[in-house]
């Protein structure tokens, strides 16, 4: 399984890179005149050299439209924040705002998104006390990084972006959905540097283990794959920066966790269990009932399994409180789902700015 993993992780390595769909186009190129001149006198070989060597020039354009694209979504300014180095690579940390007495703020969007995705969070937050939003290897305004991307390592290098940013702790994390699990293993590592925890119906990883097969998961990483592909070879769309195609390597890259056998190996290293974060604060913010979970109930064959699959989700909904001793729950607005962040962040931002008023009240 892990040789497989190995190949599949040098070629995320290469198709992350933006300029790779030129030489792919000159092969491509050179087949179909190699075929044409092989071909001699048989006309059908000469039709085929000639087709080939048509989708070649089609792909050396869109990979010359590629590498522009990237070249102008990089020169359309610069990274707002700092680009720090964390391994021989560098990660952008955008600090605004000012601690005072209390912890920083961290912010961890879901997904494999950059941090500009909670952007309005943190500046709603910025205007209290100090806030931070941090790119993820092969996200915003940071490098690719290496491959694999894993929880376990992204959890370390988060800390490490910090600290090379000069941003001082303690911090209280804010992750969702994903990015909820990130901050937890982060957590767990470095405990000296963490006040506390505000979790947004993060992800927890029995539902990848033992729920029925969720067609949207499980299509992700494929589809990352695929716009990796369709970039590299000029079809954009949608915004970001060119649309490099490491961003979209590195997402399929940590969605091979997101899967049974990928959670066998990755396991012991990212699952945040019982106990592991002692008497954290850990504030758990999720929707009281399953509003917008329609494609997780689709997978029911009848009524009874729907409601059986209702079950399930709210109950590992509530599997991080087991995680401290000074966990609460605390539930959304009615009528939101698991996209509370963006519908409701004036209600997100209040239930952080509690926690930093009981931490501040807790200090000597």
């Amino acid at each position: 399984m892990r040789r497989n993993g190995r190949v599949a992780d040098a070629l995320l390595a290469l198709l992350s890179r933006d300029w790779v769909g030129v030489p792919v186009a000159v092969l491509v190129l050179v087949v179909g005149v190699g075929v044409g001149l092989v071909g001699g006198g048989a006309g059908w070989l000469v039709a085929l050299g000639c087709l080939v060597v048509a989708a070649g020039v089609v792909l050396a354009v869109g990979a010359a439209r590629h590498l522009v694209l990237v070249g102008r979504g990089a020169g359309a300014g610069g990274a707002p924040g700092r680009l720090v180095g964390v391994g021989g690579r560098r990660m952008h940390v955008l600090a605004e705002g000012v601690a005072g007495d209390g912890p920083t703020v961290v912010w961890m969007p879901g997904g494999h998104a950059p941090g500009e995705e909670f952007g309005q969070l943190h500046a709603m937050m910025a205007a209290r006390t100090r806030s931070v939003l941090v790119d993820r290897f092969g996200s915003g305004w940071s490098d690719v990084g290496p491959f694999p991307r894993t929880t376990a390592a992204e959890a370390e290098e988060l800390v490490a972006a910090l600290e090379a940013a000069g941003e001082r702790g303690p911090y209280v994390f804010v992750g969702h959905s994903f990015g909820g699990l990130l901050v937890a293993n982060a957590a767990r590592r470095r405990p000296d540097v963490v006040a506390g925890l505000v979790l947004l119906d993060p992800t927890p990883l029995e539902v990848i283990a033992f729920a029925p097969p969720n067609r949207l998961v499980a299509g992700m990483r494929r589809d990352f794959l695929l716009t990796a592909v369709r970039h590299l070879f000029g079809v954009h769309r949608g915004r970001g920066r060119g649309g490099r195609t490491g961003h979209f390597c590195a997402a399929a890259s940590i969605f091979a966790e997101l899967s049974p056998t990928g959670l066998a190996e990755v396991g012991w290293e990212t699952v945040v269990y019982d106990g592991d974060l002692g008497d954290l604060p850990l504030v758990l913010v999720i929707p009281r009932d399953l509003t917008g979970g329609d494609t997780v109930l689709a997978a029911a064959r009848d009524a009874a399994e729907a409601e059986r699959i209702g079950r399930f989700y709210l109950g590992a909904r509530t599997r991080y409180l087991a995680a401290s001793t000074a966990s609460r729950v605390v539930h959304t607005p009615a009528g939101t789902g698991h996209d509370f962040p963006t519908e409701e962040p004036g209600f997100v931002v209040g239930v952080v700015a509690d926690l930093l008023s009981e931490l501040r009240g807790l200090s000597p």
